[in-house]
């Protein structure tokens, strides 16, 4: 985000409306995703090439034997997920909020709620081109098709996993003003939000551990997407995840707007 989108909104009446409001940020955001095409690059990049490498690679024989090829896929949207909806959100919102940008936002006519509402849809739309690709090339490098419904229903899983990442990138951004002190706690999150997907659906490392590691946040994503693609099938344990991926995305985003400053200070 440059500090260029402040004024987009600073020449606006104040009767301007909510929607012309919206627009005119998601215009903003849009271009300054475009115009950050490393972060875009790497945030796309990043679940197709470990897709590809496992599926190539020497560790294909250790992956599989946490399941079959849908595992891998299932990881590799998951390492989207996390990427997209909590690190590159979380910092964004950080960086702008120690550049001023957040607090001139903030004085213009538009609603502060449209403000994150902005960001948030922009990185829904990065989650569905994201998994759309994963998919694209899962059906390539290792033949993994799915029905049409199949197809709607990982997307679908696939949004409701991002609502849960999304209110956690905001937890963070909410507690942790600095950011310094995030960008170091992102990286330090990284490995357990996806660490703990892994072992969600195999007891290799003993039943309390494939407990906790199952009702995670990543161990439900990792549910819901097992489910969608017709491995596990729909269950019960599909719908706990259901609740239980509600439940934190209600949690966490009540926490991330709690405790939410618009300046650094």
């Amino acid at each position: 985000m440059t500090d260029k989108v402040a004024p987009v909104l600073e020449t606006a009446t104040t009767e301007t409306s909510w929607w012309n409001s919206l627009t005119s940020l998601l215009r903003a955001d849009v271009t300054a995703q475009l115009r950050n095409y490393m972060s875009l690059i790497l945030n796309f990049a990043l679940p197709t090439i470990l897709l590809v490498a496992v599926s190539l690679g020497k560790s294909q024989t250790k992956v599989r034997k946490l399941g079959g090829p849908d595992v891998i896929v299932e990881l590799a949207l998951t390492v989207g997920l996390v990427s997209i909806g909590c690190i590159a959100y979380s910092m964004s919102v950080a960086q702008d909020r120690d550049r001023g940008v957040l607090q001139r936002l903030r004085v213009t006519p538009a609603p502060t709620w449209t403000i994150m509402a902005s960001r948030a849809i922009v990185q829904v739309a990065a989650v569905l081109v994201m998994s759309i690709e994963v998919l694209v090339v899962a059906r390539f490098v290792e033949n993994v098709t799915l029905s049409a419904s199949g197809y709607v229903l990982t997307v679908v899983a696939a949004l409701l996993g991002t609502a849960v990442f999304l209110s956690i990138g905001q937890a963070i951004v909410g507690l942790i003003p600095s950011f310094e002190t995030l960008n170091a706690a992102g990286r330090f999150l990284y490995l357990p939000l996806i660490g703990l997907s892994i072992f969600g659906q195999s007891d290799v490392l003993g039943t309390p551990f494939e407990m906790v590691s199952r009702w995670s946040p990543g161990g439900c994503l990792e549910t819901l997407l097992s489910s969608a693609m017709g491995v596990t099938g729909w269950n019960g344990q599909t719908w706990g995840a259901v609740f239980a991926s509600v439940g934190y995305t209600v949690v966490f985003a009540v926490i991330g707007v709690r405790w939410f400053r618009w300046t650094a200070k």
